[in-house]
């Protein structure tokens, strides 16, 4: 089974396309971590989980959530990572998790994909967007003949700066920049509350027709990518950055 976590489909498209090359099955853990709802899963084959790499660590609320399910049946567990650099020493700590699951850990694949943290990057143009996922390819590929071979994902050897970024940074990046206050709709916008909608730590809510952000925020940027008239901003970090949602829709 293939469970993944998704902010603005990278992570999807990765866990859609092993789930098409193996027969098996995607589970979008969306709803799950949107209701606190932490679930009992069964599967003969091998787990597969996906997700993005935030501040080269798993997302800290997708290996909370996992750390509440049940997983029966099947052992193995691997993990792919999608990031639009590197993954760090991620590693070290899902290894843990494993451990503590009860999973036979199988290693961690790291997939480049299109930057989508426009809080702090910028986004990649639409034509650029194309390469880098077709130049992913060969590394899900690679995942895939691991996973049907019953073999462990490639080592990844991380050099010391990864392993700085992972174990000091990434503390440092959740308590200084993993925040709400800086989102906010600009007159563009049409009320639809979709942005509501693709929240997944249902921290927005509708108030006279507008959104309103809570404190509760992972910065998976659905919202302000996933806003179909562009009408969210951050700050002014984000202004006349284009927004990027997997698959891209045109190119130039």
């Amino acid at each position: 089974m293939i469970v993944y976590f998704t902010g603005t489909g990278n992570s999807e498209y990765c866990a859609k396309a092993f789930a098409q090359a193996l027969g098996d099955e995607a589970v979008n853990s969306f709803d799950f971590i949107k209701n606190n709802k932490a679930e009992t899963f069964h599967s003969e084959k091998p787990w597969i989980f996906c997700a993005p790499t935030y501040a080269w660590q798993l997302p800290r609320l997708f290996a909370d959530w996992i750390e509440k399910c049940s997983f029966s049946g099947n052992k193995d567990a691997y993990f792919v990572m999608t990031c639009g650099d590197d993954i760090g020493q991620a590693g070290l700590k899902i290894a843990k998790l494993c451990k503590k699951k009860g999973l036979h850990y199988k290693g961690v694949l790291e997939v480049v994909m299109p930057e989508n943290y426009i809080a702090m990057f910028n986004v990649p143009k639409p034509s650029t967007q194309l390469k880098i996922i077709a130049n992913a390819e060969p590394s899900i590929q690679t995942g895939i003949d691991c996973v049907r071979k019953g073999i462990d994902f490639p080592e990844y050897k991380a050099t010391f700066v990864q392993k700085l970024k992972t174990h000091i940074v990434n503390p440092v990046f959740y308590a200084a920049c993993v925040k709400a206050k800086d989102f906010c709709a600009t007159d563009a916008c049409i009320g639809c509350g979709k942005c509501e909608k693709v929240c997944i730590c249902d921290n927005i809510r509708m108030e006279n027709g507008r959104p309103v952000w809570g404190k509760n925020c992972t910065h998976c940027m659905a919202c302000i990518c996933r806003c179909s008239v562009q009408a969210i901003e951050y700050a002014d970090k984000s202004k006349g950055k284009p927004r990027y949602v997997c698959p891209p829709r045109n190119c130039d």
